[in-house]
């Protein structure tokens, strides 16, 4: 066994390829995109290295064309979470006690896979799957997720090189140990990325991982889970489910083995959930690590200085990328009175310029969400604020699920700084603004911190660094995330770690050592060189009354 303490590649974000016309990759993906939507894939669930299929498979549909078939995945039922979970507990000794540096090799080839030759194939299907346009993709299944693994690999080893000092005759040592038992991995499918990075990152620290991903991101999942075991992931440490949540809480939350949840989704799953461990607490070997980012309600605050032309694109870029289905989304914005004007001359002149449609025509900025139930919900909104008094539709506003789950860009106006859809989390493209009196800026700062129970994103934008600096103090608590002259999404592995306080998580900080130093429980390890072989300590030795020490005992104070 070797005893070098290994160095690793020193991680670099990925560079985003440009999808331009003419360029090679374009051509790729393009190819990748007819290929894939010309095949009904047969997706089953992995369990223990095992490809499990059932006689319950569910069909698949891009958002944008629901028509059209995709694939079928194999759902399971309880029995597939336990078994998962004895697959895991059955995979757990070995892979715990694995090198770091094996386990490093195989996330680093996981990575390179995904730069190389899955690149196109992650990004169609996410494409396909989740309705994401061609360099929302690139951004989220290829950059993202290859950082996720290399930054997580570099976190890693500075992790296990961190060691206590030791004092004269103490040799000291730190280990950090997986937690005893396994880890849930609920992922959403707003971000393929979060959906590998997951279990992943949990995996990486020597965990072994029962992984259930949302039904509306198991086609891009698929391809991951390939990826993970083309690199050398053992059989049963991770292991993908498709199974209901109650059928997965049912099983997972009450078995004594139940380490640590890693989630991102709603606020109102996860406290469920945590609700749910808490009631169990004393069915469990140790405490579970609860570790989830879950919603916003994401602002920009326009300062009167805010130079209006990069306020706009934030706000069209923030609002609307991806339908605005990021926890991170600008979907409230304050404009002072004497920006408003332009302000909405730009916004209109961008949301006119948009095109909406399918996300295999590269020309479309905007896509469909992500599935009937959110179509529904986020209808209902704009429905309630075109019949509300105090709101102004002023872009937008309609939608159409005939061929897919289409809403046009929305922007509302609001009288009430507390309208409805200033506070809830929509989860779509639906931006409010309110406009302030300009002498009200730091009145606005209060509405801004007030308003809702997120904490997630948020951006100030001014050229008047006074104004900047009292938002950034004024504000400390109200955005995990925190931009300046900058759009409230976007946050960049090993640059700006992400998550949320408050409503909006546990802000463990996904893309950063704080998130893998959640799933290690460390172990302090000392050893004395020379041990003390007498139990006297020096103060007990008899004093005369003239100072003398009487019977003086040499022993040490260890």
């Amino acid at each position: 066994m070797s005893n070098a303490i290994y160095q690793v590649p020193q991680a670099i974000n990925e560079p985003l390829l440009s999808y331009v016309p003419g360029s090679p990759e374009r051509e790729t993906l393009k190819t990748t995109l007819r290929k894939m939507r010309s095949e009904v894939m047969d997706i089953p669930m992995y369990i223990g290295g095992k490809e499990i299929r059932t006689d319950k498979k569910v069909r698949m549909a891009p958002p944008h064309d629901h028509a059209h078939t995709l694939a079928h995945f194999h759902a399971g039922d309880k029995s597939h979470v336990q078994l998962a979970i004895d697959a895991a507990l059955k995979a757990k000794d070995e892979w715990a006690a694995f090198s770091w540096e094996h386990r490093a090799s195989i996330f680093l080839k996981a990575a390179e896979l995904l730069s190389g030759p899955y690149r196109a194939v992650i990004n169609a299907a996410t494409m396909l799957g989740q309705s994401k346009n061609a360099f929302q993709a690139e951004v989220d299944a290829a950059c993202e997720m290859i950082d996720f693994l290399r930054f997580n690999v570099q976190f890693m080893r500075e992790i296990y090189t961190q060691q206590p000092i030791s004092s004269k005759g103490v040799y000291n040592r730190l280990e950090q140990r997986p937690l005893e038992g396994f880890v849930f991995a609920l992922t959403p499918f707003n971000f393929t990325a979060i959906a590998g990075n997951l279990p992943t990152s949990a995996a990486m620290m020597g965990n072994v991982v029962v992984w259930k991903p949302a039904n509306t991101q198991i086609y891009a999942a698929n391809i991951l889970m390939k990826v993970f075991i083309e690199a050398g992931v053992p059989p049963g440490v991770i292991n993908l489910v498709y199974v209901s949540g109650p059928d997965a809480g049912d099983i997972i939350f009450n078995h004594p083995d139940f380490a640590g949840i890693h989630f991102t989704g709603s606020t109102e799953v996860f406290r469920g959930i945590w609700k749910t461990i808490g009631n169990n607490i004393g069915k469990y070997k140790s405490y579970p690590r609860i570790v989830g980012e879950t919603g916003g309600k994401d602002f920009i605050l326009a300062h009167p200085s805010a130079d209006v032309k990069s306020l706009i694109t934030a706000l069209t870029r923030g609002a609307f990328e991806f339908q605005g289905q990021k926890c991170s989304a600008a979907s409230r914005a304050y404009i002072p009175a004497s920006l408003w004007p332009s302000v909405k001359e730009g916004l209109l002149a961008d949301l006119k310029s948009i095109k909406v449609g399918p996300t295999e025509d590269f020309t479309n900025f905007f896509n469909a969400v992500i599935d009937e139930k959110a179509f529904d919900k986020i209808a209902s909104y704009i429905d309630g604020a075109k019949k509300s008094p105090d709101v102004e539709v002023v872009a937008g506003g309609t939608y159409d699920k005939s061929k897919g789950y289409f809403i046009q860009p929305t922007v509302l106006l609001a009288k009430d700084p507390f309208y409805l859809t200033m506070c809830e989390e929509i989860f779509g493209p639906v931006l409010t603004i309110y406009v302030y009196e300009d002498a009200k800026f730091e009145e606005t700062i209060s509405i801004v911190d007030k308003t809702g129970t997120y904490a997630l994103t948020g951006s100030i934008f001014s050229q008047d660094r006074y104004a900047v600096e009292l938002a950034t103090r004024k504000l400390v608590n109200a955005a995990g995330n925190f931009y300046i002259n900058d759009k409230c999404t976007g946050a960049v592995v090993g640059q700006q770690p992400f998550g949320g306080s408050r409503a909006s998580g546990t802000n463990d900080k996904a893309g950063s050592m704080y998130n893998l130093l959640r799933w290690v429980s460390p172990r302090t390890i000392k050893e004395t060189l020379v041990p003390p072989t007498d139990y006297r300590y020096p103060f007990m030795a008899e004093e005369t009354p003239n100072g003398n020490v009487v019977g003086k005992t040499k022993v040490t104070a260890n």
